[in-house]
């Protein structure tokens, strides 16, 4: 991995913490996880194990710090290196298909939907919720998914493009 993919990497895991940041909490302390769509972009635009690995690591500890979620910190921590390599995964399997927006689209929404699936869990068995499971999961992973999905399909393609033109990524990627 070269410095500049480590400067890319730190640059969308330093936005996802300002939006995660920003993002006010507003079911039982729970607010859609924007950062989550940083690390998914990383993910896309850097396809390799160390850089899934940094990033699922590096995500997890800014979620965190950042969180507004009572006792949330190691939900956050557990959730986000599962969550990367089980999206590096599914992107593994249906990068082939030649509908890239389409494919982006699926992936966030997936990744998003086991974030907040396995986020929950780890929330509920370790330190339990402050509210209803399905209530937590309706006013907080649902809204995620929709945010979350059309950010990505307004990002990655602009995110690609300037990848591409900088020759930070390769024109294949």
């Amino acid at each position: 991995m070269n410095s500049k993919n480590l400067v890319a990497l730190a640059l969308l895991v330093g936005m996802g913490a300002v939006l995660h940041t920003v993002v006010p909490g507003f079911v039982f302390g729970m607010k859609p996880d924007m950062m989550l769509t940083m690390m998914f972009l990383g993910i896309l635009l850097f396809p390799d194990v160390r850089s899934v690995l940094l990033l699922g690591i590096a995500t997890g500890v800014i979620s965190a710090l950042t969180t507004s979620f009572p006792l949330g910190q190691i939900p956050n921590m557990i959730d986000k290196p599962i969550t990367a390599f089980l999206f590096f995964g599914i992107y593994l399997i249906i990068k082939k298909f030649n509908k890239p927006t389409l494919s982006v689209a699926i992936l966030t929404a997936a990744g998003t939907l086991i974030s907040g699936v396995i986020f929950l869990t780890a929330a509920y068995l370790l330190v339990g919720l402050p509210g209803a499971f399905a209530i937590l999961f309706t006013g907080t992973v649902l809204p995620a998914i929709a945010i979350n999905t059309v950010l990505m399909v307004v990002l990655y393609p602009v995110a690609q493009t300037i990848g591409k033109r900088t020759k930070l990524i390769p024109a294949s990627n």
